[in-house]
């Protein structure tokens, strides 16, 4: 496997990190890893005797999986390490673990959101960064507050495998009902790079919903280098009209991620909600899209709220594929990120 960049020792703290060229790397290489896996080849052991140490403040199902897995096919370790069980809350500063850490593996995952930070916007992205800044072995942001580069980058391919050339396709983000509370790292993870990537992407929430600015200005940059355009609506219907890709997933509103839920009230958000609950991706919204476009979610997806069961279970979905290509995509960012073997 010839490789035209370097990122050995390189984080991935957002997606904004690493050129185009990089992240084409990485999917070029998680697309090899795809074929072999798919084929029933043995993989190579690119991360044989490596141990990668996955910190979770936050639960999760298939980002855990995907890394440990992707981890033990290329022959490597991945230590699971639920936050609880360290002694950070006892007044153990970051650094300390992360010095310790870099000393005892060679790469460290970080994932911090949601109720670890009592949805708090910035503290997860504050957290991931402060393991960065201190260990001198790559970080891997497995999901913050503010970005989640890896589903980014999966879905980015799984975009392109079912759409082919997407430049100029239209992308929609659309916010969806759930009966709980969500936060924004998919949603601004899959905003800069698909605006990055020349897609025409249009976000649709209703008032109150905002994205964070400075995400929404470097969006803005990307589509202008790229030829994409971004677009920011509170009208649903056209949002999804003729949408080659449409993304529904909810998140929390700007005035709650500022404060912090504890302060907001999770009751007071959740009747804001309840407000739009017709913001749901039904069959009959489905069918205003492009007559080969795709439906997408990062999963959990709420079932019945964000969208329907015919949607999610129909002919236009691809979350099993998407989640798939999470495998590759981990695996493909650790080999880089992890092994010196692959530029030997």
């Amino acid at each position: 496997m010839k490789i035209g960049v370097d990122l050995y020792g390189r984080d991935l703290i957002t997606t904004q990190d690493w050129s185009v060229e990089e992240i084409e790397e990485a999917i070029r290489l998680a697309s090899e890893f795809k074929k072999m896996h798919r084929r029933g080849e043995k993989l190579p052991k690119f991360l044989e005797d490596k141990t990668f140490f996955a910190i979770f403040y936050a639960p999760s199902t298939r980002t855990r999986a995907a890394f440990e897995a992707g981890m033990n096919l290329l022959g490597g370790h991945m230590s699971y390490i639920d936050v609880s069980t360290l002694r950070i809350g006892f007044g153990e500063r970051l650094k300390d673990v992360a010095k310790m850490y870099e000393r005892y593996g060679d790469g460290i995952g970080v994932r911090c959101l949601d109720k670890a930070i009592d949805y708090r916007y910035g503290l997860g992205r504050w957290t991931v960064m402060e393991y960065a800044r201190h260990s001198e072995k790559p970080v891997i942001n497995m999901a913050c507050c503010t970005y989640h580069p890896t589903q980014a980058i999966q879905d980015l391919m799984t975009v392109r495998e079912r759409l082919g050339r997407i430049e100029g396709k239209k992308y929609t983000i659309m916010w969806a009902y759930a009966s709980r509370l969500r936060g924004l790292c998919s949603i601004q993870a899959e905003l800069l790079i698909m605006t990055r990537f020349g897609m025409d992407v249009v976000v649709a929430h209703p008032p109150g919903f905002n994205l964070d600015p400075k995400i929404v200005k470097v969006a803005r940059e990307n589509a202008e280098r790229s030829g994409g355009s971004l677009e920011i609506t509170n009208d649903l219907k056209p949002a999804v009209e003729g949408a080659h890709v449409v993304f529904p997933r909810s998140w929390a509103s700007w005035e709650l991620l500022s404060i912090g839920a504890s302060r907001f009230g999770v009751e007071r958000e959740l009747e804001i909600h309840r407000r739009y609950r017709d913001w749901c991706l039904t069959q009959d919204l489905a069918d205003l899209m492009d007559k080969k476009g795709i439906v997408t979610h990062v999963l959990p997806v709420l079932r019945g709220e964000e969208a329907s069961d015919e949607v999610m279970d129909g002919p236009r979905s691809v979350i099993y594929e998407q989640a798939e290509n999470g495998l590759y995509v981990k695996m493909a960012v650790l080999t880089l990120t992890m092994s010196k073997k692959l530029y030997e």
